[in-house]
């Protein structure tokens, strides 16, 4: 992809992915952005998706395959960067509940959407996606299943735009049901495993937690984030489980569509080793916590900038991604993908609450 021959042609596309990168840091930062708690990735995505259904038949071809430099390389970086945000401490500092709700959460709603995928006749592909973005972190799981779904750019999109507007209802409705007692059977941890578990985007727990609690006085805000960050660490031993069940599918497929007679083609398994070391990454920033004796992520040196620079690298990403993105293909996939996510929608708050409240109950 960055052969001496083509290399200049595809910097020029990785280039014009970073200027959009660039705005879409710029454009978070207006404070109605701010209050809506949308973070770059959802920006740079927009603005992808805008630049794919205005000027993107002007781009030159020869730009092209640095964008999909973007889509996959750049993607897999970013995710394993994603690990700094994280260390085992925090899963010791909330303790089996929400591990146990996390768990609980991320199986039931993945295995659950692809059921009702096939209950409504999605594509697997956009089922699977749609169901591991609602399931695990919104858009950066989305993006981490990419590369081993292997599916279309308009059908991440299409899962990102799910997470993005149930992720955000969200975002809003559950301090309106805090403050109206609709939670009053929980206990203010069970309030923030509830809230952890449930919400989409990192940013949406955020945001709601801090709506609750805006001083973490009740440990509201704290406890949600680790929660929510446990359901983070959960992302690489999914890819792992979904690559090999992804592989016996497409080597089924593969046996169903040779002519009688012929041998098929063994199907490869797609090892997502940036998976790998996105758990790495996670044990070396828990080590690296324990040499500098700090309490907080953001209290190691240098992390703050890995943050930033890992938040860049998924904003170019997403903005590739957008630029894939036209409203035909959404046409194309129809209503069906936001019904699905609906349906998961519904179970994350009722289910999500219900089994919150057991786990607690009896851990």
């Amino acid at each position: 992809m960055l052969e001496k021959g083509n290399r200049a042609n595809t910097l020029h596309g990785i280039l014009l992915i970073a200027l959009f990168s660039f705005a879409a840091f710029y454009i978070a930062g207006f404070p109605v952005i701010k209050r809506l708690s949308f973070s770059p990735l959802i920006v740079g995505i927009v603005l992808g998706m805008l630049y794919a259904n205005s000027l993107r038949n002007k781009l030159p071809e020869t730009w092209v395959p640095g964008i999909k430099f973007c889509t996959k390389q750049v993607l897999r970086w970013g995710i394993i960067l994603y690990g700094f945000r994280l260390t085992l401490a925090q899963v010791a500092a909330v303790g089996v509940p929400a591990v146990v709700v996390d768990l609980v959460v991320v199986t039931v709603t993945i295995l659950g959407g692809v059921l009702l995928g096939r209950l409504l006749k999605i594509d697997r592909d956009t089922a699977l996606m749609t169901s591991t973005g609602s399931a695990i972190c919104g858009a950066a799981a989305v993006l981490g299943a990419e590369p081993v779904v292997r599916c279309e750019g308009y059908k991440t999109a299409i899962a990102v735009s799910t997470v993005v507007i149930f992720g955000t209802l969200s975002m809003f409705l559950y301090p309106i049901m805090y403050r109206t007692g609709l939670l009053d059977g929980l206990s203010d941890t069970g309030v923030a495993i509830y809230t952890g578990s449930t919400l989409h985007e990192v940013a949406h727990v955020a945001g709601a937690g801090n709506a609750m609690d805006p001083t973490d006085s009740l440990g509201i805000a704290g406890t949600a984030t680790i929660t929510k960050m446990i359901r983070v660490m959960m992302l690489a031993p999914v890819l792992v489980v979904m690559s090999f069940a992804l592989a016996g599918r497409r080597r089924r497929e593969a046996a169903a569509a040779v002519a009688p007679g012929t041998k098929a083609e063994k199907s490869r398994i797609t090892i997502p080793w940036f998976a790998f070391g996105f758990i790495a990454v996670i044990c070396l920033n828990s080590l690296l916590q324990h040499w500098c004796g700090v309490e907080s992520v953001r209290e190691i040196p240098l992390n703050g900038t890995i943050e930033y620079i890992d938040t860049f690298l998924l904003t170019m990403a997403m903005t590739a991604l957008g630029t894939e993105t036209s409203l035909d293909k959404f046409r194309q996939a129809g209503a069906k993908p936001f019904v699905l996510a609906g349906l998961l929608y519904v179970w994350l708050v009722v289910g999500g609450y219900f089994l919150t409240k057991w786990v607690v109950g009896i851990c």
